[in-house]
């Protein structure tokens, strides 16, 4: 039930996605010819792509590809399929990365703040995990730039990219996954917190700390398993942010993922494109929302 719904909600987001690019002033056709050219080569790409055709079912065309595995070509005339094929695995590859790094903090600074909340470090947690989550992630990419890159050079401000066109060297994701992973680390360290600051509320975790068993075995034994549902939900969340976020950071640094392609689509006005660039970074979140649930589920199955 909850999957039809998520796809549902998919469906209707790609629908929107269609709608919005034909809304945009201009014509892909001409955006794919460039300025010089004359209206009939503009009308016969049109009617070559199937432009002259009404929304609905260029729409229609293009969703039965989607679910056939054929989701056609560019305005530009390049298989779409090899382009998220190319380019998507460095934008996963990216987001990983600071998810990762998402999940350490949040675990790290969430336990340290619910299991010393007077300590200097949980003093420092809370104003500046709010301030985090304020920050949108072009100015923290932007002040990474400015901090580690112009001011000291230890990484590059900008994405070399090898024969295989993925970043030369492994410095240079440092930057884009730290700008990504900051804002999402200050949400999900309060997310931890509070989970895990109610998990020790429990019964038996307050009788497993009276009967003098260590610290480090309650959080990992009795906290934890109950703290971890929710910890995950979040982080499962937090997917969708870190790949919207990609986009931007990977401007930003000129990264060689999907955010380039997403921009340049739009320019094109090309609907099929953005949607599938929308449909499989909706299908990633779907996955890990799904895994998210199961681990709920059997959480809840455990305890019962």
């Amino acid at each position: 039930m909850v999957l039809a719904q998520r796809v549902s909600i998919l469906v209707l987001v790609l629908v929107l996605v269609f709608v919005a690019i034909d809304l945009l002033p201009g014509s892909a056709a001409r955006a794919a010819l460039g300025r010089d050219a004359t209206e009939e080569q503009i009308s016969a790409a049109e009617q070559s792509l199937g432009l002259d055709r009404a929304l609905p079912v260029r729409f229609l065309i293009w969703f039965k590809g989607l679910l056939t595995g054929d989701l056609g070509t560019t305005v530009r005339g390049t298989p779409i399929t090899e382009i998220l094929a190319s380019k998507f695995p460095s934008t996963l590859l990216l987001g990983g990365f600071a998810l990762a790094l998402t999940t350490m903090a949040a675990l790290l600074g969430g336990a340290l703040w619910a299991l010393r909340p007077r300590s200097a470090g949980a003093r420092v947690l809370s104003p500046a995990t709010t301030m985090v989550i304020a920050v949108p992630e072009f100015v923290i990419a932007t002040l990474l730039v400015l901090a580690f890159s112009l001011g000291t050079g230890w990484f590059p401000a900008v994405t070399i990219t090898d024969s295989a066109g993925g970043p030369l060297d492994s410095s240079m994701l440092v930057l884009p996954v730290i700008a990504l992973a900051i804002p999402q680390s200050g949400w999900n360290i309060r997310v931890t917190r509070a989970a895990l600051h109610e998990a020790a509320q429990a019964p038996h975790v307050l009788a497993a700390v009276l009967d003098g068993l260590p610290h480090r075995h309650v959080l990992l034994r009795h906290i934890l398993p109950i703290a971890l549902p929710t910890i995950a939900t979040s982080l499962a969340t937090s997917v969708g942010m870190l790949l919207g976020g990609a986009l931007v950071v990977e401007t930003i640094f000129n990264y060689p993922g999907i955010g380039s392609v997403l921009s340049g689509s739009v320019a094109d006005r090309d609907a099929a494109l953005v949607a599938s660039v929308v449909a499989l970074t909706g299908a990633a979140i779907t996955c890990v929302l799904l895994a998210a649930d199961l681990l709920r589920a059997w959480s809840v199955r455990g305890r019962a």
